[in-house]
């Protein structure tokens, strides 16, 4: 039973048993070692039978393409979703972040434009933020955007970018004033990841894989009516989509398909035998009991936002959690594993699963903001802890020295 099973009024119910029906004949089956693009295709082939079936976009507007519905029923099918290995990755970025991003600040012809290709998996796109010199102060940004008559030209360097090597669009935060301080000198854009200029180059994690990029921006046009928001208010921007970020980052439903997750890590246990060792029963039970708290917290924000409460800086709790869960699970993991969680057979298709889920954890500490990050969130905007000191929130960005920047006189 789910954290929100013992609430659920009749409605809900007969929307549980029809979504969960559906899922059981559409959901596609594994495919052993299918290549990208046929994981690309399978994907956008799944996201339009969604669309279809009315399952896409479940909380967005019904103008914009969605199904107008709320909370409840987004969280019945993360957890109807959970059951199944479904190809919703590609879109996760879109759907997560910069779909809602654009429903909240877009302009109607934006809307009208990008959002209904996004439901319907026409169109994927991937977020723009972080920079090699930024680091988490993502308002260090020096990609630069300079208007020419009626569009932007885009220079500068963006990494750690998922989805970008396969993306449509992007949500791109770009300086546009470098005479104001750092936080009031940016602009959001939506950028075509097409257009001349723009270079995408994967980079491979220790996991084997490439899930993230880093994308070249040279002499790259952008019409003037592509600013999400305003001219001058990329950093409010900003916030709204990193805020959509941690609540779907931190929210997101662990796929029991996941080896991560407790009841694969309960699996894996009986298989070694360390299902007899009191200590090992102990940790699992741990794990257990964080992952049970984790859940009732979501499932908390998503009746409050119901209720008309947005989860605003409480995204940031989500998020933190989430990592710090995984983190757990990767240290239970281990322990069950042993030497085959770093030393695997290659033909062992449940070892290699393992071993991967192992290798790309720890960039949950990082995806989406630091942990540290959300430390400083949750401390300045929930306890109410004084900022720490910024001496240059007030100062022009041309006058500060970060990342390869430096200031006249500077050595």
């Amino acid at each position: 039973m789910t954290a929100v099973d013992e609430t659920e009024n009749a409605a809900t119910q007969d929307y549980r048993s029809a979504l969960r029906a559906w899922l059981g004949a559409h959901a596609p089956g594994p495919v052993a070692g299918p290549t990208p693009e046929e994981h690309l295709r399978r994907a956008r082939e799944f996201q339009a039978a969604l669309y279809d079936a009315g399952y896409s976009g479940i909380t967005w507007p019904k103008e914009v393409g969605g199904q107008g519905l709320g909370q409840a029923e987004q969280q019945v099918f993360a957890d109807e979703a959970a059951a199944f290995d479904l190809p919703l990755y590609p879109f996760m970025i879109g759907m997560g972040m910069c779909g809602p991003t654009i429903v909240d600040l877009g302009t109607t012809e934006q809307r009208e434009r990008y959002l209904p290709p996004l439901l319907r998996g026409e169109e994927i796109w991937c977020q723009l933020f972080s920079e090699p010199g930024a680091g988490s102060d993502v308002a260090s940004l020096q990609a630069r955007a300079v208007l020419d008559g009626d569009r932007w030209v885009v220079n500068g360097q963006k990494v750690w970018t998922t989805n970008a090597q396969f993306a449509d669009y992007g949500a791109l935060l770009a300086r546009t004033d470098p005479d104001r301080p750092k936080h009031a000198g940016l602009t959001m854009f939506i950028v075509d990841m097409h257009a001349p200029g723009v270079t995408v180059r994967p980079l491979k994690d220790m996991s084997g894989r490439a899930p993230f990029n880093e994308v070249y921006f040279d002499d790259v046009e952008i019409p003037a009516q592509n600013v999400i928001g305003e001219v001058g208010r990329g950093w409010q921007a900003a916030v709204t989509m990193l805020g959509h970020e941690r609540v779907s980052i931190g929210g997101r439903g662990k796929a029991k398909s996941n080896p991560l997750e407790f009841a694969r890590l309960v699996e894996l246990a009986r298989r070694t035998g360390a299902d007899r060792d009191p200590g090992a029963r102990e940790r699992l039970a741990e794990l257990y009991a964080h992952e049970r708290a984790l859940e009732l917290f979501n499932a908390r924000m998503r009746q409050e936002a119901t209720a008309g409460r947005p989860p605003g800086a409480r995204g940031s709790v989500a998020k933190l959690a989430g990592a710090l869960q995984l983190r757990r699970a990767i240290e239970v993991a281990g322990e069950l594993a042993g030497a085959d969680a770093v030393a695997w057979d290659p033909d062992d298709e449940r070892g290699t699963e393992l071993a991967i889920a192992i290798n790309a954890a720890p960039s949950s500490s990082i995806a989406g903001g630091t942990n540290e990050i959300q430390r400083g969130i949750i401390g300045e905007r929930i306890l109410g802890l004084p900022k720490e000191p910024q001496v240059d929130r007030d100062v022009p960005f041309r006058e500060l020295a970060v990342g390869t920047q430096r200031r006249e006189g500077d050595r």
